[in-house]
């Protein structure tokens, strides 16, 4: 029987496990089919730290979901074999380093067939997690959502940084342009071309001011259609997509965001892709006490693992 997260009604959700939805944990991704895996790494970050602690208290706050999702009718925990992977060992006080321990750490556990399922960590480290699922898949399709492109040449004359992942994931040929979509795009910018990059790449631009109260099923439908079933896919999703009012925990917040149930439309929407892998990036707990931006964090980590290929409903 594929693991099973520990109930609330086994164990008082204060005891346990500290791993995400008290799973097991695991040393191998040989025979899992997916697995949460921490990035607790910040020093990419250009204004507010503090997203290495994500992990831990994304984790810390899963403890109260629960195995069967009820809105959706997803089982994931009925056929897919699940674990908690731990953290990966960067290097705090070397960003180049750490990019290329996360993208070592990462290639075994795409080559053994486990989706990485991303707990963040500042949006520097998915440039490494791409270039690993790129190996294994080639160039991918891609749903961001965020409030800001990350296609800065460079920062304060640095190439890496949690603002320029996506531009040097498409000078590596890691992603298929015309199957990007960045939904949620909003704020100040330095230029009135600043989202003129990405459209160039092919990239298909979705402001957060062009579906205030709107629901984005339709928009994931025909994100869909354009993907296609087959197409690998990944979903890198920063906290910051949504309205700070939501989830203040973070680093960069911007007015005028999406709101929760559209960010579960989003998620629920790619059922029917082919995740190959997922992030969910920029919590910063110090900025939310109240700890809701780290449960929301851990409730779309969820959703995420609930449309992976495989996933039974019922």
């Amino acid at each position: 029987m594929p693991n099973q997260p520990l109930g609330g009604n086994e164990m008082p959700r204060f005891g346990g496990p500290a791993t995400m939805m008290r799973l097991p944990t695991a040393t191998s991704p040989v025979g899992l089919d997916a697995a949460f895996i921490g990035v607790p790494l910040d020093i990419g970050t250009s204004h507010r730290p503090g997203a290495r602690f994500g992990p831990r208290q994304i984790r810390a706050e899963s403890c109260l979901l629960r195995p069967y999702n009820m809105a959706t009718g997803a089982a994931p925990f009925d056929t897919l074999q699940v674990a908690d992977l731990g953290d990966v060992p960067i290097n705090t006080f070397h960003l180049p380093k750490s990019i290329a321990i996360i993208e070592q750490h990462y290639r075994p556990i795409l080559d053994a067939g486990c989706i990485p399922l991303t707990l963040g960590g500042d949006h520097t480290i998915v440039l490494p997690i791409l270039r690993a699922v790129a190996a294994r898949h080639g160039p991918v399709a891609l749903i961001h959502v965020d409030a800001h492109a990350d296609v800065n040449t460079h920062m304060f004359g640095e190439p890496l940084a949690h603002g320029t992942p996506f531009r040097r994931a498409v000078e590596e040929g890691l992603l298929q342009g015309d199957k990007v979509w960045q939904i949620g795009l909003r704020g100040t910018g330095y230029a009135a071309d600043d989202f003129d990059w990405p459209r160039a790449q092919g990239f298909h631009i979705v402001p957060a001011h062009e579906v205030w109260w709107r629901s984005l099923a339709p928009l994931m439908a025909e994100v869909r259609a354009a993907i296609g079933a087959d197409t690998p896919t990944y979903l890198s999703f920063d906290i910051d997509g949504i309205d700070p009012a939501y989830a203040g925990g973070t680093g960069t917040p911007e007015m005028g965001g999406l709101s929760v149930p559209q960010a579960l439309e989003i998620v629920r929407g790619c059922r029917g892709l082919n995740l190959v892998g997922c992030d969910l990036v920029e919590v910063s707990p110090p900025y939310d006490t109240s700890g809701n931006t780290a449960l929301l964090a851990a409730n779309l980590l969820y959703e995420m693992l609930c449309v992976l290929p495989g996933v039974t409903y019922r």
